[in-house]
Protein backbone atom coordinates (compact mmCIF):
# COMPACT_ATOMS: atom_id res chain seq x y z
CA UNK A 1 0.00 0.00 0.00
CA UNK A 2 1.34 3.54 -0.91
CA UNK A 3 2.06 6.10 1.67
CA UNK A 4 2.20 9.54 0.47
CA UNK A 5 2.90 12.99 2.49
CA UNK A 6 -0.72 13.46 2.24
CA UNK A 7 -2.15 10.95 5.01
CA UNK A 8 -3.34 11.95 7.98
CA UNK A 9 -1.72 8.80 9.48
CA UNK A 10 0.26 6.29 8.55
CA UNK A 11 0.71 2.77 9.83
CA UNK A 12 4.16 1.28 8.95
CA UNK A 13 4.85 -2.62 9.13
CA UNK A 14 3.07 -2.76 12.54
CA UNK A 15 3.89 -6.01 14.34
CA UNK A 16 2.22 -6.66 18.08
CA UNK A 17 3.26 -9.90 19.20
CA UNK A 18 2.22 -11.72 22.73
CA UNK A 19 3.96 -14.14 24.48
CA UNK A 20 1.82 -17.46 25.23
CA UNK A 21 3.93 -19.79 27.29
CA UNK A 22 7.16 -20.44 25.37
CA UNK A 23 4.89 -19.41 21.80
CA UNK A 24 5.55 -16.46 20.66
CA UNK A 25 2.41 -14.79 18.63
CA UNK A 26 1.42 -12.08 16.52
CA UNK A 27 -1.55 -10.24 16.88
CA UNK A 28 -0.57 -7.78 14.57
CA UNK A 29 1.95 -8.98 11.87
CA UNK A 30 3.26 -6.75 9.62
CA UNK A 31 0.45 -4.44 8.65
CA UNK A 32 0.75 -1.54 6.26
CA UNK A 33 -2.03 1.21 5.40
CA UNK A 34 -3.35 4.89 5.85
CA UNK A 35 -5.76 7.24 7.26
CA UNK A 36 -6.87 10.68 5.15
CA UNK A 37 -8.09 13.19 6.79
CA UNK A 38 -12.04 13.22 6.37
CA UNK A 39 -12.43 9.44 5.61
CA UNK A 40 -14.92 7.28 7.55
CA UNK A 41 -12.95 3.90 7.07
CA UNK A 42 -13.92 0.23 8.63
CA UNK A 43 -11.52 -2.52 9.56
CA UNK A 44 -13.47 -5.55 9.74
CA UNK A 45 -12.48 -8.87 10.97
CA UNK A 46 -13.85 -11.75 13.01
CA UNK A 47 -12.91 -11.94 16.74
CA UNK A 48 -9.00 -12.72 17.17
CA UNK A 49 -8.58 -11.15 13.82
CA UNK A 50 -6.73 -7.86 15.09
CA UNK A 51 -8.74 -4.99 14.55
CA UNK A 52 -9.46 -4.34 18.04
CA UNK A 53 -5.65 -4.85 18.91
CA UNK A 54 -4.77 -2.06 15.73
CA UNK A 55 -7.25 0.17 17.07
CA UNK A 56 -6.05 -0.25 21.00
CA UNK A 57 -2.21 0.95 19.25
CA UNK A 58 -3.83 3.74 17.10
CA UNK A 59 -5.53 5.12 20.56
CA UNK A 60 -2.08 5.08 22.29
CA UNK A 61 -4.39 2.66 24.62
CA UNK A 62 -1.53 -0.77 23.85
CA UNK A 63 2.06 -0.04 22.55
CA UNK A 64 3.17 -1.96 19.28
CA UNK A 65 6.15 -4.43 19.45
CA UNK A 66 7.27 -3.41 15.94
CA UNK A 67 6.47 -0.74 13.36
CA UNK A 68 5.61 2.74 13.15
CA UNK A 69 2.51 4.99 13.39
CA UNK A 70 2.35 8.17 12.40
CA UNK A 71 -0.13 11.02 12.86
CA UNK A 72 1.15 14.31 10.51
CA UNK A 73 4.37 12.58 10.57
CA UNK A 74 4.80 12.54 13.95
CA UNK A 75 5.46 9.08 15.32
CA UNK A 76 3.82 8.48 18.97
CA UNK A 77 6.21 5.72 19.74
CA UNK A 78 8.62 7.99 20.92
CA UNK A 79 6.39 10.11 23.05
CA UNK A 80 6.61 9.47 26.70
CA UNK A 81 3.08 9.04 28.96
CA UNK A 82 2.78 12.48 29.67
CA UNK A 83 3.13 13.56 25.50
CA UNK A 84 0.99 10.68 24.59
CA UNK A 85 -2.08 12.19 27.23
CA UNK A 86 -1.73 15.16 25.80
CA UNK A 87 -2.17 13.93 22.30
CA UNK A 88 -5.33 11.89 23.05
CA UNK A 89 -6.85 14.87 24.83
CA UNK A 90 -6.23 17.28 21.89
CA UNK A 91 -6.10 14.50 18.87
CA UNK A 92 -9.07 11.72 19.49
CA UNK A 93 -12.57 10.80 20.16
CA UNK A 94 -13.76 7.35 21.43
CA UNK A 95 -16.93 5.61 20.91
CA UNK A 96 -17.33 2.24 22.49
CA UNK A 97 -20.09 -0.38 22.78
CA UNK A 98 -20.27 0.34 26.27
CA UNK A 99 -21.17 3.94 26.77
CA UNK A 100 -18.81 5.08 29.85
CA UNK A 101 -21.51 8.06 30.79
CA UNK A 102 -21.72 8.76 34.79
CA UNK A 103 -25.00 8.59 36.22
CA UNK A 104 -24.52 11.05 38.78
CA UNK A 105 -24.46 13.60 35.94
CA UNK A 106 -26.55 14.98 33.35
CA UNK A 107 -26.42 14.16 29.62
CA UNK A 108 -25.05 17.45 29.18
CA UNK A 109 -22.31 17.20 32.14
CA UNK A 110 -21.20 14.03 30.70
CA UNK A 111 -20.74 15.26 27.35
CA UNK A 112 -18.90 18.34 28.83
CA UNK A 113 -16.63 16.50 31.00
CA UNK A 114 -14.31 15.95 28.79
CA UNK A 115 -13.76 19.82 27.70
CA UNK A 116 -13.98 20.64 31.69
CA UNK A 117 -10.77 18.46 32.15
CA UNK A 118 -9.46 19.80 29.21
CA UNK A 119 -9.62 23.45 30.60
CA UNK A 120 -8.82 22.82 34.46
CA UNK A 121 -6.96 25.64 34.61
CA UNK A 122 -9.79 28.16 33.07
CA UNK A 123 -12.33 28.17 34.90
CA UNK A 124 -13.55 31.86 33.74
CA UNK A 125 -17.24 32.50 32.92
CA UNK A 126 -16.86 33.22 29.44
CA UNK A 127 -15.36 29.41 28.99
CA UNK A 128 -17.99 28.11 30.51
CA UNK A 129 -20.37 30.18 27.85
CA UNK A 130 -18.53 28.63 25.28
CA UNK A 131 -18.21 24.92 26.32
CA UNK A 132 -22.15 25.62 26.71
CA UNK A 133 -22.43 26.75 23.42
CA UNK A 134 -20.33 24.35 21.83
CA UNK A 135 -22.19 21.06 23.77
CA UNK A 136 -25.61 22.33 22.82
CA UNK A 137 -24.35 23.04 19.18
CA UNK A 138 -23.64 19.24 18.53
CA UNK A 139 -26.33 17.98 20.66
CA UNK A 140 -29.12 19.64 18.22
CA UNK A 141 -26.59 18.25 15.14
CA UNK A 142 -27.35 14.55 16.54
CA UNK A 143 -30.96 14.71 17.61
CA UNK A 144 -30.10 15.00 21.33
CA UNK A 145 -30.69 18.50 22.28
CA UNK A 146 -34.00 17.73 24.36
CA UNK A 147 -32.18 15.22 26.67
CA UNK A 148 -29.23 17.15 28.37
CA UNK A 149 -31.07 17.76 31.33
CA UNK A 150 -32.04 14.21 31.53
CA UNK A 151 -29.36 11.85 33.73
CA UNK A 152 -28.08 8.21 31.71
CA UNK A 153 -30.65 5.97 33.46
CA UNK A 154 -33.24 8.01 32.03
CA UNK A 155 -32.67 7.48 28.52
CA UNK A 156 -32.64 4.80 25.75
CA UNK A 157 -29.76 3.22 24.55
CA UNK A 158 -29.51 4.46 21.39
CA UNK A 159 -29.66 8.30 23.29
CA UNK A 160 -26.56 7.00 25.49
CA UNK A 161 -24.74 5.87 22.23
CA UNK A 162 -25.50 9.10 20.73
CA UNK A 163 -24.14 11.25 23.91
CA UNK A 164 -21.07 9.10 23.86
CA UNK A 165 -20.53 10.36 20.23
CA UNK A 166 -20.94 13.71 21.45
CA UNK A 167 -18.97 13.77 24.28
CA UNK A 168 -16.36 12.33 21.78
CA UNK A 169 -16.69 15.51 18.97
CA UNK A 170 -16.83 17.99 21.83
CA UNK A 171 -13.52 18.58 22.11
CA UNK A 172 -13.14 18.55 18.09
CA UNK A 173 -10.84 15.74 17.40
CA UNK A 174 -9.39 15.16 14.15
CA UNK A 175 -9.82 11.21 15.00
CA UNK A 176 -13.28 9.37 16.28
CA UNK A 177 -11.89 5.87 17.27
CA UNK A 178 -15.08 3.31 17.31
CA UNK A 179 -14.85 0.31 18.49
CA UNK A 180 -17.70 -2.35 17.71
CA UNK A 181 -20.15 0.80 18.70
CA UNK A 182 -23.55 -1.17 17.53
CA UNK A 183 -22.27 -3.93 19.78
CA UNK A 184 -24.92 -3.67 22.33
CA UNK A 185 -27.83 -1.78 20.62
CA UNK A 186 -30.96 -3.00 18.98
CA UNK A 187 -31.13 -2.60 15.10
CA UNK A 188 -33.35 0.67 14.81
CA UNK A 189 -30.70 2.17 17.15
CA UNK A 190 -27.71 1.01 15.65
CA UNK A 191 -29.01 2.58 12.44
CA UNK A 192 -29.28 5.89 14.44
CA UNK A 193 -25.93 5.20 15.77
CA UNK A 194 -24.33 4.56 12.21
CA UNK A 195 -26.30 7.87 10.66
CA UNK A 196 -25.48 10.04 13.70
CA UNK A 197 -21.21 8.28 12.81
CA UNK A 198 -22.19 9.91 9.00
CA UNK A 199 -23.29 13.03 10.46
CA UNK A 200 -19.88 13.63 12.56
CA UNK A 201 -17.84 12.83 9.26
CA UNK A 202 -20.02 14.26 6.36
CA UNK A 203 -21.40 17.42 8.34
CA UNK A 204 -18.88 18.28 11.28
CA UNK A 205 -15.90 17.25 9.69
CA UNK A 206 -14.63 14.43 12.21
CA UNK A 207 -12.15 11.60 10.33
CA UNK A 208 -13.80 8.11 11.86
CA UNK A 209 -12.23 5.18 11.87
CA UNK A 210 -15.02 1.64 13.04
CA UNK A 211 -13.41 -1.56 14.10
CA UNK A 212 -16.41 -3.71 13.12
CA UNK A 213 -16.95 -7.46 12.66
CA UNK A 214 -20.70 -6.84 11.54
CA UNK A 215 -21.55 -6.16 7.44
CA UNK A 216 -23.97 -3.74 8.01
CA UNK A 217 -22.30 -1.35 10.08
CA UNK A 218 -19.41 -1.45 7.14
CA UNK A 219 -21.76 -0.48 4.57
CA UNK A 220 -21.55 3.08 6.24
CA UNK A 221 -17.53 3.00 5.73
CA UNK A 222 -16.53 4.24 2.05
CA UNK A 223 -13.05 2.91 2.68
CA UNK A 224 -13.07 -0.96 4.15
CA UNK A 225 -9.71 -3.25 5.33
CA UNK A 226 -10.18 -6.77 5.99
CA UNK A 227 -8.08 -8.39 8.68
CA UNK A 228 -7.32 -12.22 9.16
CA UNK A 229 -4.81 -13.76 11.19
CA UNK A 230 -3.57 -10.45 11.87
CA UNK A 231 -2.88 -9.19 8.14
CA UNK A 232 -4.92 -7.04 5.82
CA UNK A 233 -6.10 -9.67 3.01
CA UNK A 234 -8.45 -7.54 1.02
CA UNK A 235 -9.79 -3.71 0.74
CA UNK A 236 -13.06 -2.60 -0.42
CA UNK A 237 -13.59 1.20 -1.78
CA UNK A 238 -17.30 2.36 -1.73
CA UNK A 239 -17.08 4.15 -4.33
CA UNK A 240 -20.14 5.60 -6.17
CA UNK A 241 -21.50 1.79 -5.26
CA UNK A 242 -25.01 1.95 -4.50
CA UNK A 243 -26.13 -0.01 -0.55
CA UNK A 244 -27.19 -3.26 -2.22
CA UNK A 245 -24.06 -3.48 -4.51
CA UNK A 246 -21.78 -2.74 -1.27
CA UNK A 247 -23.55 -5.07 0.62
CA UNK A 248 -22.86 -7.86 -2.02
CA UNK A 249 -19.04 -6.90 -1.70
CA UNK A 250 -18.81 -6.78 1.64
CA UNK A 251 -20.07 -10.08 1.72
CA UNK A 252 -18.43 -11.64 -1.13
CA UNK A 253 -14.94 -10.79 0.29
CA UNK A 254 -16.16 -12.43 3.46
CA UNK A 255 -17.14 -15.02 2.20
CA UNK A 256 -13.82 -15.57 0.63
CA UNK A 257 -11.72 -15.03 4.01
CA UNK A 258 -14.32 -17.20 6.04
CA UNK A 259 -14.66 -15.97 10.12
CA UNK A 260 -16.96 -15.69 12.48
CA UNK A 261 -21.10 -14.98 11.46
CA UNK A 262 -21.37 -12.29 9.12
CA UNK A 263 -24.37 -11.33 10.50
CA UNK A 264 -24.01 -11.00 13.80
CA UNK A 265 -25.04 -8.42 16.04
Amino acid sequence: MTMTENHYIEVRNLVKTYEAGQMKVNAVDHVNFYVDQGEFIGIMGASGSGKTTILNILSTIDTMSEGQVLYDKVDISRMDEEELSDFRQKNLGFVFQDYNLLDTLSIEENIMLSMALGSAKMTTARLKEEMENRVRDIAEALHIGDILNKFPYEVSGGQKQRAACARALVNKPKLILADEPTGALDSKSSAMLLGTLQVMNRELGATVLMVTHDVFSACYCERILFLSDGKICAELNRGSSNRRDYLDCILDIQSQIGGEDIYAE
